[in-house]
């Protein structure tokens, strides 16, 4: 919640986090399998609306936000390694840079130089 200023922020922040953790898809599941019962009676929503109105959207809601932080986090981590991955190869091809690419050029231009000498 450091990363966020602000009171409204913050309070969005932790519901976020609360119910996008597995132990609300839990929790929800728990609350929607409660609602069954009643809406199989007889005049209640039935199986399928149950299923669609109730069970999905509490339970997938949390599960859906649980697979997206996953996803963002492989994510980041793929990131982060290509940015390595990128400083290293350009530091290789760096002229300035021991290795790599400046020890061919070292030994291009003194190959150049015992060519050009007499």
């Amino acid at each position: 919640m450091g990363e966020v200023d602000g009171v409204n922020a913050k309070i969005a922040v932790l519901i976020t986090r609360l119910v996008g953790s597995m132990w609300c898809a839990y929790v929800f599941g728990i609350i929607a399998l409660i609602g069954l019962r009643p809406a199989l009676k007889p005049g209640g929503e039935g199986l399928i609306a149950w299923i669609a109105q109730t069970f999905l959207q509490l339970v997938l809601l949390s599960v859906i936000m649980v697979g997206q932080a996953v996803q963002s986090a492989a994510s980041d981590a793929r990131s982060e390694q290509t940015y390595e991955d990128t400083v290293k190869i350009i530091d290789a091809l760096n002229v300035h840079t021991d290795g790599g690419i400046k020890d061919l050029r070292d030994e291009l231009l003194a190959a150049i130089a015992k060519i050009q000498s007499p």
